[in-house]
């Protein structure tokens, strides 16, 4: 059922755990929430699907208390609330797992007080000194999604978490608040296929249980499988509402307008004959075998794995961001031995890295200074910044890849994920790579968002650089590379063209025993 009027509640009446009535904001003159009505009703999963861009971070945001200052009304349970900050709609039942866990870890502190921070900042629980006495209430929490940590992994400091911990942490830490309204922002993004699967168990478990949960996607075989309803956010109003049975390709027209998605079946096969980069001997996990592999100029190739596959290690090898455990590297058929990433820059190897937020952005830049950080020299004189010249790249990044943006002077942390990521890949790109190595990089980007990297990056290819894709979606590795390789705990198991082998090949090999 298609319908082009914002949510409501059903017809049996029933009172909407959480309601927002023509909900506005702005930041400066760019309005991007323009009148949302939305109403997530008890036991039911509603799945959020928009462009970058289209306001959906915005719209968290603001029903989690993060941006008070909007226009409209909130109610909860029919009343309407003062959502003033996070802590009032944690006591108004409200629990949202941001997409970026940069947001909500709390640096500094250990995986146990993250767990039970929240419990703590609400006097529930005192602050102590030793760990020892917060132990048995973190074991508690961590055990709502069987995470089976140790007391060593729970009082070591949670940066030393991998980025899919770190977003079980903080769903256990949500969950542990028993919420009437759980918002889960890309919640897959990071997590492997079986921590996915015990996710949408658990989703499942909390509708049976009368929670209302707002599910934001961009994984439409997530949405289908789970969603109650749909609602697709467009330029900051909601332009269409589906209940179950869900017709995605109306959604997805609907969240792109008249975007025409390019046909991957349609582009035209490269294969590339010159070595760009020879991998000989090179270990990259705790006692697997070396791996020997050779990644070519003139085509795209991609690299599939699960997580902890050993794909990341590859590519920071490569880019210096890693001392290799042993063998060899060479570019150009000349030894070659980055001891950090200043010198595979300085060699034109460039790194997308798996986590922007932490790695490749610095919180309170622009896009301007983002766009240039790594190329400096190219944008001053004589050790002074050439204003002018910083800006003229960040326009043509902006151009070139559709960011969406007030202009180059636009704080970076205000963009959305997927605008963010344009950012990151396009100074690369516009910078004219040798060698550039894209770590997932369509992690919480929309299609749209998806299909102009893909498409980039073949253009990449097709001049003459040696383009490497890295991902645990086999569809997404299909979709934008010429040649797979499946990576199994360190080890290289399959080395093909698209062409010449089915996803049932590739799952196979992904799948077998190290």
């Amino acid at each position: 059922m298609l319908d082009e009027t914002p949510s409501a509640p059903d017809a049996a009446g029933a009172t909407p755990a959480l309601e927002l009535e023509d909900i506005t904001m702005s930041f400066g003159a760019n309005q991007v929430l323009k009148g949302v009505t939305l109403a997530l009703l008890p036991g039911r999963v509603t799945a959020l699907l928009g462009a970058n861009g289209a306001g959906k971070s915005t719209l968290i945001k603001v029903l989690s208390g993060v941006y008070p200052d909007h226009g409209g009304t909130i109610r909860i349970d029919g009343e309407a609330v003062a959502m003033e900050s996070p802590m009032a709609a944690a006591r108004h039942g409200i629990q949202t797992v941001h997409q970026r866990i940069d947001e909500t870890i709390v640096p500094g502190l250990s995986v146990a007080e993250n767990l039970v921070f929240e419990e703590i900042i609400r006097g529930e629980i005192p602050a102590v000194r030793s760990l020892r006495r917060l132990l048995p209430r973190a074991r508690e929490i961590a055990a709502t999604l069987d995470l089976g940590w140790s007391d060593d992994v729970l009082t070591k400091d949670v940066f030393e978490l991998g980025i899919a911990d770190s977003q079980l942490l903080l769903l256990a830490r949500a969950l542990s608040q028993q919420p009437k309204v759980l918002v889960l922002d890309e919640p897959t993004s990071t997590l492997s296929q079986s921590e996915a699967d015990r996710l949408f168990a658990l989703v499942r478990r909390l509708r049976d249980e009368g929670v209302a949960v707002l599910y934001v996607s961009h994984r439409l075989s997530e949405i289908s499988s789970l969603a109650d309803e749909l609602v697709v956010l467009r330029d900051g109003r909601i332009r269409n509402r589906q209940e179950a049975p869900l017709d995605m390709a109306a959604a997805v027209r609907s969240m792109l307008g008249d975007t025409v998605l390019a046909e991957t079946a349609g582009r035209t096969e490269m294969r590339g004959t010159r070595v760009a980069v020879e991998v000989r001997g090179v270990q990259l996990l705790h006692r697997s075998a070396p791996v020997d592999v050779d990644l070519r100029y003139g085509e795209v190739t991609g690299v599939v794995g699960l997580i902890g596959a050993g794909k990341s290690e590859l590519a920071r090898g490569i880019f210096g961001a890693d001392r290799l455990r042993c063998g060899s590297l060479r570019l150009d058929g000349e030894d070659y031995r980055p001891r950090r990433t200043a010198d595979a820059v300085r060699r034109g190897v460039y790194l997308v890295p798996e986590d922007r937020a932490a790695e490749a952005m610095l919180p309170g830049w622009t896009i301007a200074t983002t766009s240039t950080l790594p190329f400096l020299r190219g944008v001053t004189r004589s050790g002074i910044l050439r204003p002018g010249r910083e800006r003229g790249v960040a326009e043509a990044v902006i151009t070139d890849f559709g960011v969406v943006a007030t202009g180059p002077d636009q704080n970076v942390d205000a963009l959305s994920g997927g605008n963010q990521q344009k950012v990151v890949v396009g100074r690369w790109m516009h910078a004219g790579p040798r060698v550039l190595l894209l770590d997932e990089p369509f992690r919480g980007v929309d299609i749209g968002a998806r299909g102009d990297i893909s498409r980039r990056a073949r253009e990449q290819a097709a001049a003459g650089a040696c383009v490497v894709v890295l991902s645990s979606d086999v569809d997404e590795i299909r979709e934008i590379a010429d040649r797979v390789l499946v990576m199994v705990e360190g080890e290289l198991r399959l080395d093909a063209y698209t062409t010449e082998v089915d996803n049932d090949a590739i799952v196979a090999s992904m799948s077998e025993v190290a």
